[in-house]
């Protein structure tokens, strides 16, 4: 042992701090380091999220207006420059349907999916997804393939 590694006895530091409420005696006794009165000093409380000490918050200061319809179809839109693509790199042959689409990661099992029309298609596809865009359902046909609405 040498000055060095000298460390102090177990238990010896760090020691929790001082235990509240626990008589007068302690010196922390009483309103046990809650002061007097209102919410933080009684069981029980948690302060909302956002609460701004009793002005008005945020959530309620910023004017609300426009509407979300609850009926709305998101779709995932899939361009033909990405179908080609997949042509390219030997992933799909011919037909291209849901579960491929799945498969290659290009959208989720619980997707919409619509073709849109970007890029270029030069290969002859069957393509059945749920919808097309006017232009896709053009350029598909125009390569001698066919767009199929599941």
């Amino acid at each position: 042992m040498n000055l060095s590694n000298l460390t102090p006895a177990e238990g010896a530091v760090n020691r929790d701090g001082k235990r509240v409420g626990r008589g007068q005696g302690s010196g922390k006794g009483g309103t046990a380091t809650r002061g007097h009165k209102g919410a933080k000093s009684r069981s029980g409380y948690s302060k909302k999220m956002g609460f701004e000490g009793g002005q008005m918050p945020l959530q309620r200061r910023v004017p609300k207006f426009g509407f979300t319809n609850i009926n709305r179809k998101e779709y995932k839109g899939i361009n033909l420059d990405k179908l080609q693509e997949l042509v390219d790199n030997k992933v799909i042959k011919d037909e291209v349907t849901f579960d491929n689409l799945v498969e290659n990661g290009l959208v989720r099992k619980n997707d919409l999916v619509k073709i849109l029309g970007g890029g270029e298609l030069k290969a002859s596809l069957k393509i059945s997804v749920h919808k097309f865009t006017a232009t896709a359902k053009a350029a598909i046909e125009a390569a001698g393939g066919e767009a199929i609405n599941l």
